[in-house]
């Protein structure tokens, strides 16, 4: 649909579209950090293994899929409601959008013309196809070695703000991928000391006046690895020979502080993804007064204007077999936000310059 067509009307050249930006993290030729570039490395590394960003997507897009709704036409809503192919559709379009910051629905027509099916596509395999002004004219599905191509008026594309591309959204998944790299190399390293009996490893130091042989250099090593190193040997006494003697080394004050790196580096996921650190479980965040303010902040920051921007899409695309189709979020049966409607209420109903009517369109009432 190419709704800002006019804008090229009568032009001798047309604005050439911006070329997709990658997802990738750089700056020239040289990479900042050593974090995964390619969405997919960033997806396994960001999302599958790390605990505070899976908890936090999933947070919100369960919620957003949870979320009463009301439509002006029940088949519509039960369209968008209904479970299809496994998946459930307001979930799976509230995730791609964190992490990639696109999602693609297909509308999967009946033989007889109606609307049967809504499916969200997987938006690392869509690209964009454009027209010769820069203008999306179709798109191309990629699974494999299949390529399907889409017409415009197939999809839905569902797509977050990006500054520098023309056609593609951008996720939350980037600009976590430096957080979730410290998160995921403290635990790491708390790994790691685990496996050495809590405690770092100490240096064998040899006083003899001769040098040890390349034998029993090798020798040692295996002995230590063997006897001495990891969890299940703490504590057991060492037997060292003539001229040998064993130093303790201990953690620096820097190393020690690994801790409140991994506690600052998982309040900064959860700041990525729009979630109140206090809803994970983070010790040290004081920003909200109590459990119930954050999840207050939750819904009014991050899942109603998410669900509203999937919704707002639907609508849109499913117009050609519903006209003037509405889908919203219905905020009056939701259970963290009863205190707001509660005094939204209390203050309509005592004003007595107001008319029934007017009370009743303020509060959502027959709309």
């Amino acid at each position: 649909m190419n709704i800002f067509g006019w804008k090229s009307a009568g032009r001798a050249v047309a604005r050439p579209a911006q070329r997709h930006i990658p997802l990738t993290r750089g700056f020239g030729t040289r990479h900042i950090g050593e974090w995964p570039m390619s969405y997919e490395a960033q997806l396994r590394e960001g999302y599958l293994h790390n605990a505070i960003a899976q908890r936090a997507v999933r947070l919100v897009a369960e919620n957003v899929a949870s979320a009463p709704l009301t439509a002006s036409d029940d088949r519509a809503l039960a369209l968008v409601s209904t479970t299809s192919g496994g998946q459930s559709l307001l979930e799976t379009l509230a995730v791609q959008l964190l992490l990639h910051g696109n999602s693609y629905v297909q509308l999967l027509g009946a033989p007889d013309g109606s609307l049967a099916e809504l499916y969200a596509l997987r938006p690392e395999r869509v690209t964009v196809e454009a027209d010769v002004r820069g203008w999306p004219a179709a798109f191309r599905y990629k699974a494999g070695e299949a390529v399907t191509r889409l017409g415009a008026n197939e999809l839905v594309h569902i797509r977050t703000h990006h500054p520098l591309d023309d056609h593609y959204g951008l996720g939350c998944l980037g600009a976590a991928s430096g957080a979730i790299a410290i998160h995921n190399a403290s635990a790491r390293w708390n790994k790691a000391l685990l496996d050495n009996a809590a405690r770092p490893s100490g240096a064998l130091v040899h006083e003899a006046a001769e040098a040890l042989s390349g034998e029993q250099f090798d020798r040692l090593k295996e002995e230590l690895a063997a006897h001495f190193a990891g969890a299940g040997n703490a504590g057991r006494p060492m037997l060292l020979e003539g001229g040998l003697k064993w130093q303790t080394l201990s953690l620096s004050p820097a190393d020690m502080d690994f801790a409140g790196l991994k506690a600052a580096a998982a309040r900064e996921i959860a700041l990525a993804f729009g979630v109140p650190p206090m809803l994970l479980g983070l010790p040290g965040d004081a920003t909200y007064a109590n459990y119930r303010e954050a999840n207050k902040a939750l819904w009014r920051q991050s899942i109603l204007p998410l669900a509203g921007k999937i919704l707002d899409a639907l609508a849109e695309g499913m117009q050609p077999w519903f006209t003037g189709l509405t889908l919203r979020v219905d905020e009056n049966r939701i259970g963290a936000l009863g205190e707001d409607r509660e005094r939204l209420w209390a203050q309509v109903s005592t004003a007595d310059f107001l008319t029934p009517e007017e009370k009743r369109a303020m509060l959502g009432i027959g709309q």
